[in-house]
């Protein structure tokens, strides 16, 4: 059964940092292209952070380039989501996703066209003074 479990979500104040991890089961994270995305009520998902399988040249989008680090740890089947700097506009539900599609174009075909073969529950992230 393919399952990713998010973790980490906590409330922290403007400018502080937190970790999200996701750790996967069922499949191999290795080969595939992996990322984070958020949502706060009445948005869209919204892709946040992406890793191709060669963890080279990661997408990230604008708000967040860098403030925050996406990586991966192929030995422990897990990706994480180093966020710095936190502003209330960060609050949301991060959710980690994997695809299975590894090629030309694979990080816009994630975090952009939102192309997700699997998703895990999300983990709340509240930014607050």
């Amino acid at each position: 059964q393919v399952q990713l479990v998010e973790s980490g979500g906590d409330l922290v104040q403007p400018g502080g940092s937190l970790r999200l991890s996701c750790a996967a089961s069922g499949f191999t994270l290795a080969s595939h292209t992996i990322g984070w995305f958020r949502q706060t009520p009445g948005k869209e998902r919204e892709g946040v952070a992406c890793l191709s399988s060669s963890d080279d040249s990661p997408y990230y989008t604008d708000s967040v380039k860098a403030r925050f680090t996406i990586s991966r740890d192929n030995a422990k089947n897990t990706v994480y989501l180093q966020m710095n700097n936190l502003k209330p506009e960060d609050a949301a539900v991060y959710y980690c996703v994997a695809s299975s599609y590894v090629g030309r174009l694979e990080l816009f075909r994630l975090c952009v066209s939102g192309e997700v073969d699997y998703w895990g529950r999300g983990t709340q992230v509240t930014v607050s003074s």
